[in-house]
């Protein structure tokens, strides 16, 4: 009953943030966007990292909004004491597009900030914070839904119903695909880690970020991983053992040509908001690869990746979510787990081995 009480307390407080930038202008920014959204409180605000750092100490916010680069500590080294400190905190970088934030940011995503909202350019004061608004209120949303759903809902274990296929995933000369939004830096690293340093599929990555920051993340995941990834363009010859990025502001789609497949990339309008998308991905893989389809949804906001999951089941996929305890934001795979089109749903470090042991292939009737 204890347990009860205190969720539902924590469930009807604000959302307690700290914002954390050596701007003042952009300080003052942050907290008027914020006040103009409900269910939400700024506690305070720290001018670097190691005042960010002695505020998160004592006040214990539920959010905090960390600016990239900044003096004495920046927001990499404030990300890194935490995790030091066994910190758990909701970060939010804000950054600037320069040369040097985009693989900073991509660093800090990488190493547990949820997600990154651009800083505005304008010149227009009240449109500045309009913009910076309007890139919290979905965060803050998604933030707070979070905190009001059962942390043991949607959970399935990897093995309940499912049974260990002798075959790998290469054998099957399957072609895998993950989609993530919110969150899914740190949970692609997790899950591409984990998988053989060689394997005889291509691999498919969407995930929903800022076009000025999609280069870095494919060129840090490849020195992370043992496999080549790719930043993916019209043209690019789809080879195994090879993960295709899908960049910003683009839908990442594949043209087959005689026994060749290849990428193209469209400018074709967003779905759900969302370019790249997942949906639009899998609906072009679909035509191509049939039920070799394997489909891992990982954390994120929204819906995308639900119809393009449907078409992969129809043509006799398979689709792996992301269990609701280990989501940053369960909204992708909740789509999928809702819609019953979800093979297997499991914990985020089990998903690589999953996809290679085959435990989302169901035994075939005796």
């Amino acid at each position: 009953m204890c347990q009860l009480v205190g969720a539902l307390v924590k469930e009807k407080s604000p959302l307690r943030v700290l914002v954390v930038d050596d701007s003042a202008l952009y300080r003052q920014m942050l907290v008027r966007a914020f006040a103009d959204l409900e269910g939400v409180e700024v506690i305070d605000v720290a001018v670097d990292g190691v005042e960010a750092l002695e505020k998160i100490e004592r006040l214990s916010p539920d959010l905090i909004t960390l600016d990239v680069q900044m003096p004495r500590l920046d927001g990499l080294g404030v990300l890194r004491e935490l995790t030091r400190r066994s910190v758990d905190a909701t970060v939010l970088m804000v950054s600037s597009v320069t040369a040097e934030g985009a693989p900073a940011t991509v660093d800090a995503l990488l190493n547990g900030a949820i997600d990154c909202i651009l800083k505005p350019a304008g010149v227009d004061a009240q449109a500045e914070v309009q913009s910076i608004a309007k890139a919290l209120k979905e965060h803050v949303k998604a933030i707070l839904q979070n905190r009001s759903v059962s942390p043991a809902s949607g959970f399935v274990s990897a093995k309940r119903g499912f049974r260990k296929h002798p075959c790998s995933v290469t054998k099957m000369q399957d072609v895998i695909v993950i989609g993530a939004s919110t969150g899914g830096p740190k949970a692609l690293r997790t899950v591409l880690r984990s998988l053989p340093a060689t394997f005889d599929v291509p691999l498919f990555i969407v995930q929903h970020m800022p076009s000025a920051f999609t280069a870095s993340l494919a060129s840090r995941l490849n020195d992370i991983v043992d496999f080549s990834v790719k930043l993916a363009s019209t043209g690019m010859l789809i080879q195994p053992g090879t993960a295709y990025l899908a960049p910003g502001r683009f839908h990442l789609t594949v043209m087959k040509k005689d026994e060749n497949v290849f990428c193209r990339l469209t400018e074709d309008s967003p779905r759900q908001g969302c370019r790249p998308s997942l949906d639009c991905l899998l609906e072009s893989l679909v035509p191509v690869y049939g039920e070799k389809v394997v489909t891992a949804v990982l954390t994120g906001m929204g819906s995308d990746g639900l119809e393009g999951c449907r078409r992969v089941k129809a043509a006799g996929g398979a689709v792996i979510a992301q269990d609701r305890q280990g989501c940053t934001v369960y909204g992708m795979p909740k789509a999928v787990v809702d819609a019953g089109l979800t093979d297997a749903i499991v914990p985020l470090d089990q998903i690589g081995e999953v996809i290679t042991a085959n435990q989302y292939r169901k035994p075939a009737a005796s």
